[in-house]
């Protein structure tokens, strides 16, 4: 059994492959042939909560299990398991896994929905989930334009920079969320806000939003009125939604339906130019899952990790 970290996570999984296996997750949930169990959490009154997922594909199983806590930050694992005899073989440091696979599960739905033209970005929020975002998408589209805002000037500024120096040209940093999202074909939005962080009517024909950074049942980044003006909004898992994305269940509570709902796994492509296309992430132990097997793979080939004592 080997013990992988972080900078062995970075090393062994970039964002092209990561992309690849994310189309192949959907594809198994599609065909049956995986399994996913949907996130559940632990809180204490410390503050303190345990989060922990788990699924199976025919090569892997396992689960991440994280815990959090506002005063000290975030630390995970991931636990991985061959399926055939459910022998033990890696545990991950994963939180640049976690981190890839969110950007890389927005670059499969990126390359499914939005317009094969679409070159320009807004990214509203400048946090540890936004740069994979960005590298995703890049992945997917020939980016002209890199929008970039979020709530302290000086955070925009830095991710900013960051993203220039890792080769992303032409980016910019908006004057306003206004200002980003208004004739940008793709929109993300990477925050943690309670509140939506645009307005519906900023909003072109045409756009594709992936919304990412809410995975709580009383915290949104979209207004009600996008998700009804949508054509297709597509979540990871239609039970996972239903137990914590905010983005939903507060909209259904207001003027949105649910009429045009729909799981990744059924989704082909773009149909129509004008269309306003969304895909809501929470995030799949599934996709932990793929992203681990590849990274655990890799190792081997490679002789890099800490073999565990048995």
């Amino acid at each position: 059994m080997l013990y992988l970290t972080e900078p062995d996570v970075l090393k062994l999984l970039p964002m092209p492959r990561a992309i690849s296996l994310m189309r192949q997750v959907f594809t198994d949930l599609a065909q049956n042939k995986a399994v996913n169990q949907p996130r559940h959490r632990v809180i204490l009154p410390t503050g303190s909560v345990l989060h922990y997922m788990a699924a199976g594909n025919e090569s892997y199983f396992g689960a991440k299990v994280y815990a959090t806590n506002l005063r000290t930050g975030a630390h995970f694992l991931f636990l991985l398991y061959r399926s055939a005899d459910a022998a033990p073989l890696a545990i991950i440091e994963a939180n640049h896994l976690g981190q890839i696979r969110t950007g890389a599960a927005s670059g499969y739905a990126t390359d499914l929905l939005a317009r094969e033209n679409a070159d320009t970005l807004a990214i509203i929020g400048s946090g540890f989930q936004a740069e994979a975002q960005v590298d995703a998408i890049a992945a997917v589209r020939p980016l002209r334009e890199i929008r970039v805002w979020s709530r302290k000037p000086e955070r925009r500024e830095r991710f900013a920079e960051t993203l220039r120096a890792k080769g992303h040209a032409n980016v910019s940093i908006a004057a306003s969320a206004e200002a980003a999202v208004r004739g940008a074909a793709i929109v993300v939005t990477s925050t943690n806000s309670k509140n939506p962080v645009f307005e519906a009517e900023w909003i072109a024909e045409g756009t594709h939003i992936n919304a990412t950074g809410s995975n709580q049942a009383n915290r949104r980044e979209l207004p009600a009125e996008i998700l009804s003006r949508a054509t297709l909004i597509a979540v990871d898992s239609k039970e996972q939604a239903k137990m914590e994305s905010g983005d939903l269940l507060l909209a259904s509570e207001e003027e949105w339906d649910g009429h045009n709902l729909v799981e990744l796994q059924e989704v082909s492509g773009r149909t129509d130019s004008r269309a306003i296309t969304i895909f809501k992430s929470n995030g799949l132990a599934l996709q932990d899952v793929a992203a681990a097997g590849w990274v655990y793979e890799e190792a081997v080939r490679l002789g890099i990790g800490a073999p565990i004592p048995a």
